[in-house]
């Protein structure tokens, strides 16, 4: 399936679009003058993010377990599952942007993108016996509400070729992620007929939900993950990721009006955790100033799904309101960071580059994403945080051990 049919545009007016076209045109002209120095004085300086992904997710000896990613894109669970110690054996996306991503990242990696990604032409008997695990998050666009939720009337609709490749390979286990909009009441029969039934016979299914900030992503993410298990005595004994991470005191930081309070309540949350580290909230993670405020970031939306292709990661108003009170412009990212200092917001707040996304998705910042803005944007945003791909790649790894 070509690229270009991921993304399907809404019909709207050639006034309302007359209106975005000025917009976008102001828009050039003053990032053109900013980086020629002709803007605003920079009062940003760049930014160096203080997280560091990678430590989320400790590299692990090989374990021996081959796995075979489908719907690659920026790799979110093909990094997640390296770093937990499997044997990569290939990855498939339509997106070519994606196939150049990984190649350069991994150039050992065996890489299928554009056409040759397509899954639906794929023969998978070709990997009967070469493959243990079969990964991919299947486009989510078909269940998310900014994908219009037309389910299997979705032309983007994977789950079926997903099923296919494990029906055809047959590993000893597979994971399969989305949205959590996907088991919501609509779906209720899309999920028993689509995804349960088929793989009923030869497969013992399971399913959870993970949020990002529970594996120290300080990012609102929340995504449902399939697990299925040949063999049902290992199903029996798996056991879901359990959280590393907390981010409870984000909010109680945030309410409290004395120093004392906050350390008496901060203590008292963490001991309600456990062992939990906290997660960090979106301006430690990315090495901005005290402004006595931080939290998580709004969910980061991908520029691939909706009614234009965009820079910005914008999600909601209620999201915008939230970057607000952060001081952080979402609209209108920039390609690095060097560009953001120079292109300097109306309201002053600090602007966000393609590797700051990154980092909030729970990439490592060398993790350098292929393509233009919007492109690069649209990977960040369809893609799986790769510490929480690796809690689920470790868990699968404990439950066969």
């Amino acid at each position: 399936m070509p690229a270009s049919s991921w993304h399907q545009g809404w019909d709207i007016t050639e006034e309302k679009r007359e209106v975005y076209r000025k917009r976008s045109q102001a828009s050039s002209k003053a990032k053109a003058q900013a980086l020629r120095g002709e803007g605003k004085k920079p009062i940003h300086p760049i930014n160096v993010p203080r997280l560091n992904p990678e430590s989320l997710m400790p590299k692990l000896s090989g374990n021996g377990l081959r796995s075979l990613s489908l719907f690659s894109g920026a790799g979110g669970l093909d990094l997640g599952f390296d770093r937990a110690g499997f044997t990569h054996v290939a990855s498939y996306d339509t997106l070519v942007d994606a196939g150049i991503t990984l190649r350069n990242l991994r150039p050992d990696w065996k890489i299928f993108s554009g056409e040759a990604g397509d899954v639906t032409k794929v023969d998978w008997h070709q990997y009967r016996g070469l493959v243990d695990i079969i990964q991919g998050g299947p486009p989510c666009q078909p269940f998310s509400v900014a994908g219009r939720q037309k389910g299997k009337e979705d032309s983007r609709d994977m789950f079926p070729e997903f099923i296919r490749a494990v029906l055809e390979i047959e590993p000893i286990a597979f994971v399969a992620e989305n949205v959590t909009a996907l088991v919501s009441k609509k779906f209720n029969h899309y999920v028993r007929d689509t995804i349960e039934r088929p793989l009923s016979h030869k497969y013992k299914l399971l399913r959870f939900t993970l949020n990002a900030p529970s594996f120290g992503i300080p990012q609102i993410r929340k995504r449902v993950f399939f697990v299925g298990f040949r063999d049902e005595r290992i199903a029996a004994k798996y056991q879901p990721p359990q959280p590393t991470h907390s981010w409870q005191h984000l909010q109680v930081n945030q309410s409290m009006k004395s120093p004392s309070h906050v350390q008496l309540d901060l203590f008292s949350v963490l001991n309600q955790a456990g062992d939990l580290h906290p997660c960090m909230g979106v301006r430690e993670a990315l090495g901005l100033p005290d402004i006595g405020f931080d939290g998580l970031s709004p969910t980061i939306r991908s520029s691939l799904t909706g009614p234009r292709h965009t820079t910005s990661i914008l999600s909601s108003v209620s999201a915008q309101k939230v970057w607000e009170k952060l001081q952080i412009w979402p609209n209108g990212v920039a390609a690095n960071r060097e560009q953001a200092h120079l292109f300097v917001p109306e309201n002053g707040h600090f602007r966000l580059s393609v590797p700051d996304c990154a980092i909030l998705q729970g990439f490592p910042d060398y993790w350098q994403i292929h393509g233009a803005v919007y492109m690069a944007l649209g990977q960040i945003g369809n893609a799986v945080p790769p510490p929480m791909s690796y809690r689920v790649a470790v868990s699968i790894v404990q439950a066969l051990s």
